[in-house]
């Protein structure tokens, strides 16, 4: 795959149009991918030097795969993805207080959650870009307002500190941080024990992720250090102290907690010198409790690229971009607020009306 700058926003226009990507991410990639097919040149921009590939897993929920199946990924998607099927919560002592919704998820659905590795997704998403061919993506490049000079459209998928959003969507949105951090990991083994354990003012979780592994993480007060970590979470029901006990701290991700704030009036902007239109954590960066991340930002891109096609060339953009805005922004921010209000739920100091609240949904 091309890595040079050159031309990146000039892209001759062949094909329908031509789109700067600024962000190489799920949510940036996938779009690539679907204006590639649509006869689109594309060109990438990541201010990384190298594709991320940490090992942590994502969730994608049934919609999200079928956006990905929409995209021509999902059986690349299945072909390295766990179910998630079985998930309880638990208080610190081991006490069952109620099972994740995975079950009726998949009724509904005719599909289960599935559970799939961060980096394999990221290399799936490249090598579809690559097989496509036609596509420069250029690492170690920041966005610059000159890079889109010349593109029919502008597509910020760079995540909570936009630099697109930043230059073409003047508002008072900003990150912002939570009391609380997260640390995140993989054991080298299987717990067979998933879900949450909610304590006061901290949690912890467990998921498969692939064969002989297992992706946890662990939310705590913002001043827990990595040698604090173990300590925290002494006394809770097994697995939890043996999973910190087996894998080095050397191997541990310090991830803060922060969402946009206050949500976006708009995910797009079709005056000024090119249409824009943000993706992913770039429009709607929310915290992880739902696990929505990454599934929002491929409905972001099958969204957007479908409302790309339908409305044809780049003289159709204003009208797509509105359609796309209209699909995705009330339900991405939705999802949003829902994690956030979670966040606070599970991190309450005083968790006995909690725990007796979780305690009446359904087991």
């Amino acid at each position: 795959m091309e890595t040079s700058a050159a031309g990146a926003g000039a892209g001759a226009h062949s094909g329908v149009g031509s789109a700067l990507v600024v962000g190489a991410g799920v949510g940036g990639l996938a779009t690539a991918i679907a204006l590639r097919r649509a006869g689109w040149t594309v060109t990438v921009l990541e201010c990384r030097p190298a594709p991320e590939r940490y090992g942590t897993a994502f969730g994608i929920h049934p919609t999200a795969q079928a956006a990905l199946d929409r995209l021509g990924l999902g059986e690349v998607l299945r072909e390295r993805a766990v179910p998630y099927r079985a998930a309880r919560i638990r208080r610190p002592d081991g006490r069952v207080l109620a099972a994740l919704p995975l079950e009726r998820i998949e009724r509904r659905a005719g599909r289960p959650e599935l559970l799939v590795s961060r980096p394999h997704l990221i290399d799936a998403l490249l090598a579809e870009l690559d097989r496509l061919g036609g596509t420069e993506v250029a690492y170690g490049q920041a966005y610059e307002p000159s890079a889109a000079v010349g593109a029919d459209l502008l597509i910020g998928a760079d995540g909570i500190n936009s630099a697109v959003r930043a230059d073409r969507l003047a508002t008072g949105s900003a990150p912002r941080e939570l009391a609380e951090v997260a640390w995140i990991g993989i054991a080298g083994f299987e717990t067979g024990v998933y879900g949450e354990t909610w304590g006061r003012g901290r949690f912890f979780g467990m998921t498969p992720v692939e064969p002989g592994r297992t992706n946890w993480y662990a939310t705590v007060p913002a001043a827990t250090t990595a040698r604090d970590l173990r300590a925290a979470f002494a006394g809770w029901h097994d697995p939890i102290p043996r999973v910190l006990a087996e894998t080095d701290p050397r191997t541990w991700i310090r991830y803060r907690m922060r969402h946009l704030h206050p949500a976006l009036p708009s995910f797009t902007r079709t005056g000024g010198p090119c249409p824009v239109a943000l993706v992913g954590d770039a429009a709607h960066a929310m915290t992880p409790n739902l696990g929505q991340g990454a599934c929002t930002a491929l409905l972001d891109a099958e969204a957007l690229t479908r409302a790309v096609a339908a409305h044809g060339g780049p003289g159709g953009l204003p009208a797509a971009l509105r359609a796309y805005d209209a699909e995705r922004r009330r339900s991405a921010q939705r999802i949003a607020f829902a994690s956030r209000t979670l966040h606070r739920f599970m991190t309450v100091r005083r968790p006995a009306l909690r725990d007796a609240l979780v305690g009446l949904l359904p087991g």
